[in-house]
């Protein structure tokens, strides 16, 4: 990690610091250029599900305001294609229990005063229940055949999934970090994968929040303190760094979102 300068303002490492093997793509991000090697980076895409974020879902049964996460949609809907054109891998993940709910605490499961809880019947079945049409991704950002889905019964991608194991069997050394919510699976993904060594890059655009100051402040923690927990830029940064590692002539514009496949989900 590097230190703040004395002033209090992050650092900025000379070039070849940054970029030691030539030729790898640098993102224009904060709080300095984002170095990646695209065949040892993975794109994660946490919990665009539909309970989080259509009308009716469990999201908006807390009182929130399910527009709020339309950008990163958006967003992501651009990004997926580019990045599966460029061969990277990209994995998704899906918070929820098993139906019997022994995998949910009861801490989780009678918090607060939702107008519905986990398991509860909703509008989109059993309320973050696997296997349910609520749990499962939204469908402009369904997986691709063959793209893992872990499974989470927690905040982060790594309690009780095998994310650890993907990301080592496919010699991932960076994540690329897309999703939702901004402030609670996103950073704790990103915190967990920072004390285990890996590099994260969050992308603004494609990370949302139901509330706009919780969006800001927690992107502006990740990047903090000479980058504490990582890197931050807009999507458009990462698609131009990745559009300059391709082979000319390469085409990494958006296309059509492939049809939904079998997809191979991770469960702990």
């Amino acid at each position: 990690m590097t230190e703040p300068a004395a002033t209090g303002s992050p650092a900025t490492p000379p070039a070849a610091e940054l970029a030691p093997d030539a030729g790898l793509p640098v993102v224009a991000a904060q709080p300095y250029g984002f170095v990646f090697d695209p065949a040892h980076t993975a794109l994660v895409v946490i919990d665009m599900q539909r309970d989080f974020l259509l009308p009716g879902g469990f999201g908006e049964t807390l009182g929130n305001d399910v527009s709020q996460l339309a950008g990163a949609v958006t967003a992501l809907e651009t990004v997926l294609p580019a990045v599966r054109a460029a061969g990277m891998l990209v994995i998704h993940t899906r918070e929820g229990h098993l139906p019997d709910l022994s995998d949910c605490p009861p801490a989780k499961l009678t918090r607060g005063n939702p107008t519905l809880r986990i398991g509860d019947p909703g509008p989109y079945g059993r309320i973050l229940i696997r296997g349910e049409y609520g749990h499962d991704i939204i469908d402009s950002l369904q997986p691709a055949p063959g793209e893992p889905v872990v499974d989470k019964p927690g905040k982060g991608a790594f309690y009780a999934t095998d994310f650890a194991a993907i990301l080592q069997e496919n010699g991932i050394e960076r994540l690329v970090v897309t999703g939702v919510t901004t402030e609670v699976c996103v950073h704790t993904t990103v915190r967990e994968a920072n004390d285990r060594g890996f590099d994260c890059l969050v992308l603004t655009d494609c990370v949302g929040s139901y509330f706009p100051e919780f969006q800001r402040v927690g992107l502006e923690m990740v990047a903090a303190q000479g980058g504490i927990f990582g890197w931050t830029a807009p999507s458009s940064a990462f698609l131009a760094a990745l559009a300059s590692a391709l082979p000319a002539g390469a085409d990494t514009a958006p296309g059509p979102v492939p049809a939904p496949g079998p997809v191979p989900a991770v469960t702990p």
